[in-house]
């Protein structure tokens, strides 16, 4: 398979067509204006190796077979604690985290499939331009860095990128939220939501901040869910927006993400492209990358749009990013209850607080500043909307606000002629009235 690894932007263009696997075309450094096309002879060798390894297997006795199926499915196999860093080992010898996680890099960091699903109907009544910012809104763009046609850039993972995260299991996956209504587990949101009917998609626009995040350990977004099924085991979520999370990316940038899951967080779903799940189709934009600019108090506003629905014709859940750019889809054998249609729409902030030093945390939501200080200053979502069964994009009709803790983080919505329904929210956490 080919692909395009951008060093300066860490990402990887990966090929969505079938092709030799023989050829592997490396782009280098864009600041050199220079594409460089190599022979990967590792991939012969490794054939050869295998085709080797095949006739030696064909020669082993009955007797080494029956040690090696004791071994593998009779012997019982022994946990490995990846944060004990007290572990020595002899010389020559690699850490048997260290295989884990380059085991795990090679299931994330593959080839795309080839991508067969033709492009959707958009919604009725749906307008373009409606976002203030759309088109260049990337860090790795901006630096005039791109990928071929026919590849989609692929934000590469790394080792270091797994080990912050507690475990391989949870890396690249959110720890689960019990109720929407909930206060357990350390979310904490201020959202707008409708629900009581049925919903086949959602649409809006959010301004973009780079909140403060406290510790690694938690982060800070704003984003659209579209769900269905109970908030037990079976909950089906489809989730766009941006993020901040250290432990996930390793610094302080606002990042466009996705997520999904279909049984409440607990063992399907996950952030972005690390995991099966979501098809991407675009390659112009790279999912898990920073967003730039961003907005400032008092200051310029940056908004991005976002819109999610399902196609009529062959049930996928599409991703449209901005002025008309599809970004690609989720399959709808994904899901359980998402595979007719959702039942509540949310929007708005999430928050994690781990009160890592025993009182509430100073992690901001959107703006770090609370609603009722207005544009230019909280965080906002605007136009929103719902696509109904006719694959009718409709003004929300009977929008519900909820904030979990108003003295620490808050919600105000309203309706005008210029943005429809729309609300600002956030907070800065930790302040005389949230400790």
């Amino acid at each position: 398979m080919s692909f395009c690894l951008l060093r300066m932007a860490i990402l990887c263009c990966m090929d969505m067509e079938f092709a030799n696997s023989e050829k592997i075309r490396c782009c280098l450094d864009q600041r050199r204006r220079k594409l460089q096309c190599t022979q990967k002879q590792a991939v012969l060798i490794e054939e050869k190796m295998l085709k080797k390894s095949s006739k030696m297997a064909a020669k082993i006795s009955p007797i080494i077979s029956a040690l090696v199926f004791f071994l593998f499915f009779i012997c019982p196999a022994r946990s490995v604690n990846f944060n004990d860093s007290n572990q020595n080992f002899r010389p020559g010898d690699e850490s048997k985290k260290m295989k884990y996680i380059r085991a795990h890099l090679m299931k994330i960091n593959k080839p795309a499939v080839k991508t067969i699903e033709e492009p959707p109907e958009r919604p009725n009544g749906h307008l373009l331009k409606t976002g203030i910012f759309e088109d260049n809104f990337q860090l790795w763009s901006k630096m005039n860095e791109f990928c071929p046609e026919g590849t989609i850039p692929i934000r590469r993972t790394q080792e270091k990128d797994v080990l912050r995260a507690n475990s391989i299991r949870t890396f690249g996956r959110k720890i689960r939220p019990v109720r929407r209504d909930f206060s357990s587990n350390g979310h904490e949101h201020a959202v707008g939501y409708v629900t009581g009917e049925e919903y086949y998609g959602a649409k809006a626009s959010l301004n973009v901040w780079a909140p403060t995040v406290e510790n690694q350990y938690e982060f800070s977004l704003s984003q659209m869910w579209v769900i269905a099924g109970s908030f037990g085991d079976d909950l089906n979520t489809i989730e766009a927006g941006w993020q901040v999370s250290p432990e996930l990316y390793g610094d302080n940038f606002p990042r466009f993400f996705t997520y999904w899951t279909s049984d409440a967080y607990q063992a399907t779903g996950c952030y972005n492209l690390l995991c099966s799940g979501f098809v991407q189709t675009n390659n112009k934009i790279a999912i898990g990358a920073a967003i730039s600019p961003t907005s400032s108090y008092n200051g310029g506003q940056f908004d991005i749009s976002l819109l999610v629905w399902k196609d009529p014709k062959h049930g996928n859940w599409w991703l449209e990013f901005g002025n008309g750019i599809l970004v690609g889809y989720w399959p709808s054998f994904l899901f359980t209850h998402l595979r007719d249609h959702a039942s509540m729409v949310q929007f708005g902030g999430e928050i994690v607080n781990s009160q890592s030093t025993g009182s509430h945390t100073s992690t901001q939501m959107g703006s770090g500043h609370f609603a009722g200080e207005g544009f230019a200053k909280a965080s906002y979502f605007r136009n929103l909307q719902t696509v109904d069964w006719d694959n009718s994009l409709i003004p929300l009709s009977n929008l519900r606000v909820l904030a979990d803790h108003p003295n620490c983080y808050d919600i105000q919505g309203g309706i005008n002629k210029v943005w429809g329904n729309y609300f600002y929210y956030g907070g800065p956490g930790k302040n005389s009235r949230c400790s």
